[in-house]
């Protein structure tokens, strides 16, 4: 059984920080891309980044300079620390993860995600 399992997310004052993590199981993770997206009150799902299978790194603008996202192949563990925490960035964050989107292609092919996990929700207050 495949399973994404977000954690990390909760409350925090515009300029702190927040580390996520998603924990992986029942697919070969070292083959996947992986990332999140996140989604606000009335938005659209949108990328937020992703890592792919060797290693590179992609960021939606907003968040350049700010988010930085890492995997642990060992662990099946992706992680994204997010620093200068802004109240634009509440949102539920979701992990996820697919085979063939190795590229900036992954963060507009929110309903091409081979896996999804649940989301965990990040509250930014001003």
């Amino acid at each position: 059984e495949v399973q994404l399992q977000a954690s990390g997310g909760g409350l925090v004052q515009a300029g702190g920080s927040l580390r996520l993590s998603c924990s992986a199981s029942g697919f070969t993770f070292a083959d996947y891309a992986i990332g999140w997206f996140r989604q606000a009150p009335g938005k659209e799902r949108e990328g937020v980044s992703c890592i792919i299978n060797d290693g590179r790194t992609y960021y939606v603008d907003s968040v350049k300079g700010r988010f930085t996202i890492s995997r642990d192949n060992a662990k099946n563990t992706v992680y994204l620390q997010m620093n200068s925490l802004k109240p634009e960035d509440t949102a539920v964050y979701f992990c996820a993860a697919d085979r063939w989107a190795q590229g900036r292609s992954w963060l507009r092919n929110v309903y091409g995600m081979d896996y999804w996990g649940k989301g965990t929700q990040v509250t930014v207050s001003s």
